[in-house]
């Protein structure tokens, strides 16, 4: 049994919510996604993945597939349709309006979780007092940490920090990333966007979530604690605890 909860707001700075999320528990999948580009088409990408990923759950079968490759397999092709979709948007490409998104999926069958992303939406893993970032950035800064040109700290406090190097709509091909991990009772799950994990360090998150509040106040905590920190873009997260 999986204990849900999430919530999204529009942040302090921001004068429309770009974030978008998706439940779909009956298959077990959740999903957050994070819009880029202008004239509102970033809330046009995100609304239209999470809604497009959680309408290809429904349609294909998800159980059917029982093992690593053909779970990475079924997200694939999942995420392949959606980003054919959102590229193909726009009629004419000299023109687009940049148009694209972030996306983070989780989905947990018995003692299993698997995450797909592409962008910097995260998921997390919450467990006996400690946090686990499962997914990684796809991000120009995250690039520069990796080979070693800046360090951690540098990476909050640099001007091209929120500059994604994969989106899914932004170009034909997608190229998610796929994490499977091993879960167990009380874990809890987060994923969430850079709205949220640009503002609080890990361990302001995991004291949130090791608090044992429900999910619902546990989202709801962490999107104050957000805005209290400077809540500089939209913050959308979704909490998972396993019961």
């Amino acid at each position: 049994m999986v204990q849900v909860g999430f919530k999204s707001d529009r942040g302090l700075k921001r004068s429309n919510n770009e974030d978008a999320c998706f439940v779909v528990p009956k298959d077990n999948v959740y999903i957050i996604a994070d819009g880029v580009g202008g004239n509102n088409a970033g809330e046009i990408a995100s609304r239209t993945a999470v809604s497009r990923v959680a309408e290809y759950v429904r349609e294909h079968d998800i159980s059917k597939a029982k093992d690593d490759e053909s779970l990475r397999d079924y997200f694939m092709d999942c995420l392949t349709e959606v980003n054919t979709l959102i590229y193909n948007m726009d009629a004419d490409r000299d023109k687009k309006s940049g148009r694209a998104t972030t996306i983070v999926v989780a989905y947990i069958t018995g003692d299993t979780a698997y995450f797909i992303n592409v962008g910097d939406s995260r998921a997390y893993v919450c467990r006996d007092g400690r946090i686990s970032q499962i997914t990684e950035d796809h991000t120009y800064v995250n690039t520069l940490l990796k080979n070693g040109t800046i360090t951690a700290d540098e990476v909050r406090k640099h001007p091209k920090r929120n500059m994604i190097t994969r989106a899914l709509g932004g170009d034909a091909i997608v190229e998610p990333d796929f994490y499977r991990m091993d879960v167990k009772k009380n874990d809890v799950i987060l994923l969430c966007t850079d709205g949220l994990h640009s503002e609080l360090t890990d361990d302001e998150i995991c004291e949130i979530t090791d608090a044992g509040d429900s999910m619902s106040d546990t989202c709801a905590k962490l999107v104050v604690r957000a805005n209290q920190k400077g809540g500089r873009d939209n913050i959308t997260v979704i909490c998972l605890k396993l019961s």
